[in-house]
């Protein structure tokens, strides 16, 4: 695994937009259809804290929720999990392995082949073209 990345609160401030520092340092959520601008071409997903690569464009779907969907991390030992007990629920959090990046959820109820759907924040993410 690659080592972890620790910064202080006012060093992720001044590295992150507010909106991605809200969502990725305090857990917050951005509204749906209001990140899913992405191209529609070959490459990866990238932590926008970090940079660590966490999700495959092949593996991206349109789940209809509003936000990106992806069937699994483009490594196993890319995103990390947490139980979220917030709003009256369980779900399971997912969050970058490499500096602890809030991404958004991974629920039960994706496509095949893995049955998952990661349900991430688009700010928490920066798109990498491949070639």
């Amino acid at each position: 695994m690659t080592q972890k990345i620790t910064r202080t609160d006012a060093e992720w401030r001044a590295q992150l937009s507010d909106l991605a520092y809200k969502v990725t340092r305090r857990h917050g959520t951005e509204r749906p259809f209001t990140h899913d601008d992405f191209p529609k071409r070959p490459g990866s997903f990238r932590c926008t804290c970090c940079g660590a690569v966490l999700f495959d464009a092949e593996d991206k779907f349109d789940s209809g929720t509003g936000w990106p969907s992806f069937t699994r991390p483009a490594d196993p030992d890319a995103v990390g999990e947490t139980t979220d007990r917030s709003f009256f629920m369980t779900r399971t959090e997912v969050h970058c392995a490499r500096c602890d990046a809030h991404l958004g959820h991974v629920f039960p109820d994706g496509p095949a082949p893995t049955g998952l759907r990661y349900c991430i924040n688009g700010v928490a993410l920066n798109f990498e073209e491949r070639g």
